[in-house]
């Protein structure tokens, strides 16, 4: 039995595994201490000399952050790459759309951050579900990463003496985002592209825009190549190299008014599933608190409003329903309401943290809140982000 492509090409589901094998998810994670597995592992790993990796070819399937980063690098090691992205250009990638900013454990503003706290920050703000060696890692190189991006020339805001600014983010107590205003995802993504151009330039990097992967070519239970399209002319490639990277972004599905926050191009996961590797994860949702409220049924989607808002602003509904019901009918506006009939519920609720409180208690608050009938615009589904306390603070301007 086989799936038919819209390519009419024929692609055969893998063997089934007998019935006696057990399937165990293996990480490869590094063993020993997690402070240390992975200081150990590049100590103790082989090493490919410079002579060698001009002899090797690399395929990199997606260049956004993630694939461009990659490409980039490997590239500049002396491997041989090759890209593919179904977008005109790399530049197009959804990565433009992480505008927020990004966390580093730099504790440039000496308030107490260090990598154990971005660690343990990460995995709280997952739930608790993400893979710890993996996290540890990430933490491990945030710094690095800030770096290589200034390197590449992303223009981080900066303070009047010429360091990188920090801005605060939900659900920590440390300013560790870097951010460059409200554009991060995208200057970021011109600094990855910039660094790759200048490997396409070299000969280095080898790129396909406007083709997507159809299936996985494996020897050996390793990946080997890929199968590719190319959306221009609809012909079938094939591309073979010693290792295949996938950087497609991650599985997400469409919901009533999504914002839509993740990569939408699942072909390449799937097919990967299909030639073995396990699949997890296909409903991951993003809960962004901070966007502007429905205004009728024409909306297809929310529009959302940078995170680092919500750190300036104070959150508050009335806290007498009546107020709520009048506001909400237009009979009173909330800027006559007085301090004392305002609800600060998440100061009131999370002292420490206040508005600063991860997005999914804010998004949990934010809905108690306006169940038990004390929302305000006309659906009563919504509240109120007041900049009076910041206009105060920092000026109008």
């Amino acid at each position: 039995m086989g799936t038919v492509t819209k390519s009419s090409t024929l692609v055969a589901e893998p063997p089934k595994a007998k019935a006696s094998k057990k399937k165990t998810l293996n990480a490869k994670a590094p063993q020993g201490p997690l402070a240390d597995k992975w200081t150990k592992h590049k100590n103790e790993i082989d090493l490919v000399n410079p002579a060698n990796k001009r002899n090797i070819d690399i395929i990199v399937v997606g260049t956004g952050l993630a694939g461009g980063s990659a490409a980039a690098t490997l590239a500049e090691l002396g491997y041989n790459v090759k890209t593919f992205c179904y977008q005109d250009s790399p530049r197009r990638a959804h990565s433009i759309a992480a505008q927020g900013g990004v966390n580093a454990a730099k504790n440039y503003q000496g308030d107490g951050d260090s990598v154990y706290r971005l660690f343990y920050d990460t995995i709280k703000g997952g739930d608790y579900r993400s893979r710890e060696a993996n996290v540890y890692r990430l933490a491990e190189v945030s710094t690095n990463i800030i770096d290589q991006c200034v390197a590449q020339g992303v223009p981080f805001a900066r303070e009047y003496g010429g360091l990188l600014d920090n801005r605060s983010f939900g659900g920590v107590l440390v300013s560790r985002t870097f951010y460059a205003k409200g554009q991060t995802g995208q200057q970021l993504l011109l600094g990855a592209y910039a660094a790759m151009n200048r490997q396409i330039q070299r000969g280095k990097i080898k790129s396909y825009t406007r083709h997507e992967m159809l299936d996985l070519v494996l020897v050996d239970g390793k990946a080997r190549g890929i199968i590719a399209r190319n959306l221009v002319t609809g012909e079938i490639e094939r591309h073979s190299a010693h290792a295949v990277v996938l950087a497609t972004g991650g599985y997400g599905n469409l919901f009533f008014l999504s914002t839509y926050c993740m990569g939408a191009n699942v072909m390449a996961a799937w097919r990967a599933h299909r030639r073995g590797a396990y699949f997890a994860n296909p409903c991951f949702t993003q809960i962004h608190p901070t966007c502007i409220p429905v205004s009728g049924d024409h909306q297809s989607k929310l529009t959302l409003m940078s995170e680092s808002l919500r750190n300036d602003g104070r959150i508050w509904v009335p806290k007498n329903i009546e107020d709520a019901q009048a506001i909400r009918e237009g009979r009173l506006k909330p800027t006559e309401l007085k301090e004392a009939d305002r609800d600060y519920y998440l100061e009131r609720r999370y002292p420490a943290f206040g508005n600063l409180v991860p997005r999914d208690v804010a998004s949990r608050a934010a809905k108690e809140r306006c169940d038990a009938g004390y929302g305000v615009n006309k659906t009563g589904e919504a509240v109120y982000l007041d900049f009076d306390a910041a206009i105060m603070r920092y000026g109008r301007e």
